[in-house]
């Protein structure tokens, strides 16, 4: 089956820094935190957010904003196939639309979001694997907390093309039967939303 990410970098982070100066995604994650094979420099947040997206699964969408060049050529490089939304700044639910229209044909996809960067890859394999075995919603779950990324098969493609705002797939989520999936990343829950969550 072709299970493909979706990797989510196309907001602006209004709250880590209201003026819009200094892009969330391209800061220096702390040194202990950086990604497989990035010990001789810090990593950014969306670096290792990608490159995790990358050692699980064979392709990856990254969906960011026109303007955003410097995070398309870091994506690029990467690995990733990189697409520009026009729509992004209608909120969350555009780009993950814009992204699922890259990869309509796929099995199923794993929706993650470029503010996640402790992630680990065998979650992400995790939840492709689950939904390879047939499961059509599948979220993992660290201590009792459910967390991101989420992993959709084929069934609900009508209903995530259908969505609207900036309250990405929660509402598909919340109606229909999850398949949970335990595991011991507490990355899962872990965003940057503010620049103390960098430190």
């Amino acid at each position: 089956m072709s299970i493909v990410g979706i990797l989510l970098a196309a907001g602006r982070g209004c709250r880590f820094d209201p003026a819009g100066a200094r892009n969330k995604l391209l800061q220096a994650l702390p040194p202990d935190a950086a990604a497989p094979g990035e010990a001789s420099r810090h990593a950014s947040v969306l670096e290792a957010s990608a490159r995790n997206m990358l050692a699980a699964l064979p392709r990856v969408v990254a969906v960011v904003r026109p303007e955003d060049e410097e995070s398309a050529a870091l994506l690029h490089g990467l690995g990733c196939e990189v697409s520009l939304c026009p729509q992004a700044a209608l909120g969350m639910a555009a780009s993950l639309v814009h992204g699922l229209r890259q990869a309509p044909q796929a099995d199923g996809w794993v929706l993650a979001l470029g503010d996640m960067p402790y992630v680990k890859p065998a979650t992400i394999a995790a939840l492709a694997h689950t939904v390879e075995r047939g499961a059509d919603i599948a979220a993992p779950i660290y201590q009792g907390r459910r967390g991101n990324p989420i992993a959709f098969g084929r069934r609900h493609l009508p209903l995530l093309l259908a969505l609207e705002g900036d309250q990405g797939a929660r509402a598909i989520v919340k109606n229909f039967p999850v398949n949970e999936v335990v595991v011991e990343d507490s990355g899962i829950l872990l965003d940057i939303d503010t620049p103390s969550d960098l430190l």
